[in-house]
C-alpha cells in the first residue's frame, strides 16, 4: 500500500474514532439555573458527591428519548438539574401516580387538623352507597387500610378492572360494584379507585375542594403550585393521579419528606405522619423483583420503598417514569419526570423502567 492510500485510510479511521469518542468526551451540562424560587444552588463536589457519578447519570439521560427532567438535591442544595427532549424548567409535567403521595400528605394534614381519623371507615364518608346490601366487609375498610393499599379492592391492572375503571366518569358507584379480592388488611393490591376515594374523603372532611385544601396547607407553605389538576365527573380532583407540577416543585415536596415535614422552620406536615408514610406495611408488593437497580419493593402510605445498592429509599412513583426519590442516609432527593405512556404494555414499561433504572443506578453509585 502506498503512503498516500495509507494516510487516507488512517485518516478515515481516526475520523470515525473521533465521532465515536467525541460524545463520551463532551462535557454534559447539569449546572442548576439561578432562579428566584428559594432554592440554594451548589455543586456536587461541595456537597460530597463525586461529579463523575452525576456526569454519568446525565450522559445516560441524554440517551433516553422519553425523559423530561433530572434533578438532584443534596444537603438541601440543588446540585444538578437538566432538561431533555425539548423540555425546560418552566414546563409543568404530568405526575401520574406521584399525585398519590400528595394525596397522602393532604390526608396527614386533615388528620392533624382533626377533620378525620385513620380508624374511620368508608361509610362515614360515602353515605350515598347502600352499605347494607354491599359486601359486609366493605363497611369495615378503614382509611389506614386505604392508604396502605390493603383495602381488598381490585388491583385494577392485575385483576382486569383497569378498562372498566377508566371507562367511567363517576367512580363512586364502583365502591359498590367492584368486588373485594381479599379481606380488608389481608394483602396488598394497588388500587387507583381507592386512592381517588381518599382524595374525596379529604375533600369531604375539609368541606372544600382538594385543590383549595392543598393550596392553603401544602402548596402555599412550600411556594409551589399545581399547573393543572383534572377533576372527575362529580368535580372532585383526582386523588390518584394526573396533577401537573414543575420539577422543582416536585423536588421541594421530596425535600419536605426528607426533612420530616419541616420547611424553613415551619412544620408543614407532622413528623410522625412522614415517618408513618415511610413505614413498610407491605414488604413484598409484586412478589418478585421487577427492576435491577431498585430492589425489595414495599409500600407505606401511598409511598413506595426499595433499596438502591446499600441505600434504602422511599419514593413517589408515577406511570411513564415520574419519580421523587428520597434517601435519608444520603440526605438526598432525586426527581425525574418523563413523557406519559399511553398504555401498560411491554413498550411502555421499557420507557418507564429506563428512567427508574437511571435514578436507581445513580443513587446506588453514591
Amino acid at each position: 500500500m502506498n503512503d498516500r492510500r495509507l494516510k487516507s485510510r488512517c485518516g478515515a479511521v481516526l475520523a470515525a474514532a473521533a465521532i465515536l469518542i467525541a460524545p463520551a468526551c463532551r462535557q454534559v451540562s447539569y449546572t442548576p439555573l439561578a432562579e428566584n424560587d428559594g432554592w440554594e444552588i451548589s455543586d456536587p463536589q461541595r456537597q460530597g458527591i463525586d461529579p463523575d457519578r452525576i456526569e454519568t447519570a446525565y450522559r445516560e439521560a441524554e440517551r433516553l428519548d422519553t425523559i423530561y427532567s433530572l434533578l438532584v438535591v443534596k444537603n438541601g442544595f440543588l446540585v444538578a438539574e437538566g432538561y431533555f427532549n425539548g423540555r425546560n424548567g418552566s414546563m409543568a409535567s404530568p405526575t401520574a401516580s406521584v399525585t398519590k403521595s400528595f394525596t397522602s400528605a393532604l390526608a396527614g394534614i386533615a388528620v392533624r387538623e382533626g377533620l378525620m381519623a385513620l380508624d374511620q371507615t368508608l361509610p362515614a364518608f360515602f353515605p350515598e352507597i347502600d352499605w347494607a346490601t354491599a359486601d359486609a366487609r366493605k363497611a369495615q375498610i378503614t382509611l389506614r387500610q386505604v392508604l396502605q393499599m390493603r383495602s381488598g379492592y381490585p388491583w385494577e391492572e392485575a385483576d382486569g378492572y383497569l378498562t372498566t375503571l377508566f371507562g367511567r366518569g363517576n367512580w363512586i358507584p364502583l365502591l359498590a360494584e367492584f368486588p373485594l379480592m381479599a379481606d380488608p388488611g389481608a394483602r396488598w393490591g394497588y388500587s387507583n379507585l381507592m386512592s381517588h376515594m381518599m382524595g374525596i374523603v379529604v375533600s369531604r372532611a375539609a368541606n372544600r375542594t382538594l385543590l383549595a385544601f392543598a393550596q392553603e396547607f401544602l402548596f402555599a407553605p412550600l411556594g409551589i403550585e399545581a399547573a393543572s389538576w383534572p377533576r372527575d365527573a362529580n368535580g372532585y380532583y383526582y386523588g390518584m393521579g394526573d396533577m401537573h407540577m414543575k420539577p422543582r416543585g416536585l423536588a421541594r415536596f421530596g425535600q419536605l419528606f426528607l426533612d420530616r415535614g419541616s420547611f424553613h422552620g415551619r412544620q408543614v406536615l407532622p413528623a410522625e405522619w412522614v415517618d408513618a408514610s415511610f413505614e413498610v406495611y407491605s414488604p413484598s408488593t409484586y412478589g418478585r423483583e421487577i427492576m435491577a437497580s431498585i430492589r425489595q419493593l414495599g409500600y407505606g402510605y401511598f409511598w413506595w420503598s426499595g433499596t438502591c445498592g446499600a441505600h434504602a429509599i422511599r419514593y413517589a412513583w408515577g406511570h411513564g417514569g415520574q419519580m421523587i426519590a428520597v434517601a435519608r442516609d444520603l440526605n438526598l432527593v432525586v426527581v425525574a419526570t418523563a413523557a406519559p405512556q399511553p398504555g401498560f404494555d411491554a413498550e411502555s414499561w421499557r420507557h418507564e423502567s429506563a428512567v427508574l433504572e437511571l435514578v436507581g443506578r445513580l443513587i446506588a453509585s453514591l
